[in-house]
């Protein structure tokens, strides 16, 4: 387990988990659900995260680390955005 975790590999399932998620969010969409892009551009703020993460553990240049935490950020502005612009009048 502990290899298991330093490895990265941990951040790797749980970003096929992320990505399984976000298929079965966009199909039920089809049908009935929450706005796609309100829920798409959460679930990419958190994939940036973890992939953040996945560069720390496996040793990345800092690049990598500053590039996954760019997108998180403009993830987040966008759901930001997304919300505000739904609640407004």
């Amino acid at each position: 387990m502990p290899d298991l975790l330093a490895s990265g590999h941990i951040v790797d399932a749980a970003l096929l988990i992320v990505a399984a998620e976000a298929a079965l969010l966009v199909l039920w969409r089809r049908r009935d659900g929450p706005g796609r892009g309100a829920l798409l551009v959460n679930l990419a703020s958190g994939t940036c995260l973890m992939l953040a993460l996945r560069a720390v553990l496996a040793g990345a240049p800092g690049y990598w680390l500053a590039a996954a935490l760019a997108g998180a950020g403009a993830a987040h502005v966008a759901d930001l955005w997304l919300r505000l612009r739904s609640a407004a009048p």
